[in-house]
């Protein structure tokens, strides 16, 4: 057994020659011995775990949340980034992920949803343009917002996304939230939802935000839910649908909105999860669960919690 003077003594080395940055020749002098002593004893520290090295490989951490995520959930693969010194630093970057993970799984024709990052991911589209991508046609997954902010507007992001991607844009000319289920039926009863309906039939990638619960804004949860959303514990949303942390994507008799059915979406063959940098870890655990997504884009510090719970 290594006495704790021998362990005192290889501590000693061990940390002057790899945190403060001592030749060994130098430690060698200031402890009168030889050189290959003091190699010896560096040898011997990392045998006997006094000392132990961690190599962290660029993009290492990122794979095997991204292999852990695999065997939690439904989700094949994704893009998982490092947080930036700040919020609009992050969301640059998740909004940069979002495009390469559009581009290695060869989308063509692309379904998008709507809120900050999608609307951060438009602005960053805007200056790095991607005219070689195989994107081919892009339409909107949900209504207008009858609210100014851009991240709400399905239409012009579509437009602008389809602009730097050199594709086809299709629009939804409908409401997001029209005034009662009545207003909706007729609205789905038209032939321009006819033709939004035909393009969700045929989209292969679809761009779905995940965010927080309760949101801003609102999109009339009292109205279209009741008391269902605090009742069954919502603690996100995916386009204008709530879910709680079980994953149950929670229905209501009474939701009027407009926006791509459950079911449709389900069919499409990768749906990707875009989280923003203040996407909370109770958000994209309900999201998992919920097992609509194929892949993810998320910060790794968020997924990482998921496991460290």
């Amino acid at each position: 057994m290594l006495s704790q003077e021998k362990q005192k003594k290889l501590a000693y080395v061990a940390r002057r020659y790899y945190l403060e940055n001592q030749r060994q020749s130098d430690i060698a002098k200031e402890l009168g011995v030889s050189r290959p002593l003091v190699s010896r004893m560096l040898s011997e520290a990392r045998e006997l775990g006094v000392v132990e090295i961690t190599i962290h490989e660029p993009g290492a951490r990122a794979e095997r949340l991204m292999e852990r995520l695999h065997l939690y959930s439904a989700i094949q693969n994704g893009v998982l980034i490092e947080d930036g010194k700040d919020e609009d630093e992050t969301n640059r970057a998740l909004s940069q992920g979002a495009v390469e993970l559009l581009q290695n799984i060869g989308t063509q024709r692309l379904g998008v949803g709507w809120g900050y990052l999608i609307g951060q991911l438009v602005t960053w589209l805007e200056t790095n343009p991607q005219q070689d991508s195989s994107i081919t046609d892009i339409c909107p997954l949900v209504g207008n917002a009858n609210i100014p902010a851009r991240n709400y507007q399905s239409n012009e992001n579509v437009r602008l996304m389809a602009q730097q991607f050199g594709a086809a844009s299709h629009f939804l000319y409908l409401p997001a939230l029209p005034d009662n289920q009545e207003e909706k039926r007729l609205l789905c009863s038209t032939e321009v939802y006819h033709q939004i309906e035909q393009q969700w039939e045929q989209i292969d990638t679809a761009l779905v935000n995940i965010g927080n619960y309760p949101s801003s804004p609102d999109f009339a949860s009292l109205v279209r839910y009741g008391d269902l959303l605090q009742k069954q514990h919502a603690c996100g949303r995916m386009l204008i649908y709530y879910f709680n942390e079980d994953g149950t994507v929670i229905q209501s008799d009474q939701d009027f909105a407009i926006q791509i059915p459950l079911d449709l979406l389900r069919k499409c063959p990768n749906i990707i999860g875009v989280c923003s940098a203040n996407t909370s870890e109770k958000a994209l655990c309900g999201a998992l669960r919920s097992n609509v997504l194929t892949h993810i884009v998320a910060r790794s510090s968020l997924v990482q919690a998921l496991f460290d719970k």
